[in-house]
């Protein structure tokens, strides 16, 4: 999975604002996002918009729909609907507050995602790196701070309960080696 620089996160948020104006139910509410679509629309280069917007539809997450007057219109994927919600949300990458002292309890994330989910899959992988997860195995990671809450806010955004369990446990077998990766300095 690519990462999204700046500009091609704002684009995805900006045709986010969109959808959120069409859903405005007051006019404080559309002119509200309107002002915030608009400030975000000002601080884009031209140059670097036009690379990024190709760029988003290479990776398919935004698609071209061609009218019959000769316009384009661009519209976000299913895809790039998940990605920009997934900004909206959390940003960059899943923020975790790391404990100054350790509960003692482990945070294992199992996951067998279908093949036909696999964005998901590759993002939910990423940002367990990201986090600072260790991977024990393909589809298993492991780590030592409460992350519960928002591991289960990332997978009910992606509809995916069914293939994520998240376990806390108080032992592991390898534990001198995990502690020694999670809590030496480096």
């Amino acid at each position: 999975m690519q990462k999204l620089g700046p500009i091609q996160q704002k684009i995805l948020l900006v045709f986010l604002g969109g959808i959120a104006l069409g859903c405005s139910g007051s006019p404080t509410q559309y002119y509200s996002t309107l002002r915030k679509i608009r400030k975000e629309w000002r601080q884009i280069n031209q140059q670097r918009f036009n690379r990024s917007i190709r760029l988003l539809h290479k990776q398919k997450l935004l698609t071209e729909i061609h009218h019959s007057d000769g316009t384009i219109s661009l519209k976000l994927t299913p895809d790039g609907r998940m990605r920009a919600d997934f900004l909206q949300l959390f940003g960059n990458t899943l923020k975790i507050k790391q404990q100054k002292t350790w509960d003692g309890l482990w945070r294992i994330v199992l996951f067998d995602v279908p093949e036909k989910k696999r964005v998901f899959r590759n993002i939910l992988r990423d940002h367990l790196k990201a986090i600072g997860f260790r991977e024990l195995q393909h589809s298993v990671f492991i780590f030592p701070y409460p992350c519960e809450k928002a591991m289960y806010s990332l997978i009910k955004l992606y509809d995916a309960t069914t293939y994520v369990r998240i376990i806390t446990a108080n032992t592991i077998d390898n534990e001198r080696a995990l502690k020694k990766h999670f809590f030496t300095k480096k």
